[in-house]
């Protein structure tokens, strides 16, 4: 597992842990999510190249986290700082790569329909729908990765 100690509180970790979730909570663990995916697939790419599907799956974090932000500002919650970086660590193999990309898209998935399950506005459970269904085509993309290496 290239992830460090202290990620089980944040992020899907942290969400799917959490005896209760409030709105503000649940935008949270959804940015620190899409921050440490980013920044998982970083890594990646930075230790075995622009391998697919880390360089598109990377791109669309950014595109998943820029979809969170405009609710952080509409329901007035603070936008959380990136620190997701201290709880990456490289991979040793591709085959570890892939497989921790399947492990942390499934975490995601639970983390999202944990919160679609709960009483949320409109817009976020519009958000957190698109995000999940994005995270299942990525999951699949993981999958098939992890069979060619």
């Amino acid at each position: 597992m290239y992830l460090r100690q202290g990620v089980e509180s944040y992020g899907a970790k942290g969400a799917l842990s959490a005896s209760a979730l409030d709105l503000s909570q649940m935008l949270t663990y959804a940015i620190q999510d899409e921050y440490l995916a980013q920044s998982r697939y970083q890594v990646v790419i930075n230790e075995f190249g622009a391998v697919r599907p880390f360089t598109q799956i990377q791109q669309a974090e950014v595109r998943h986290i820029n979809a969170l932000i405009p609710l952080f500002n509409q329901y007035q919650i603070p936008i959380p700082e990136d620190d997701s970086r201290q709880y990456v660590m490289t991979p040793i193999t591709l085959k570890q790569a892939f497989d921790e990309g399947v492990e942390g898209e499934i975490d995601n998935i639970s983390m999202y329909n944990r919160f679609l399950n709960l009483d949320i506005p409109n817009d976020v459970r519009f958000v957190f729908t698109q995000l999940r269904d994005a995270s299942l085509n990525h999951l699949e993309a993981f999958r098939r990765g992890a069979l060619r290496v």
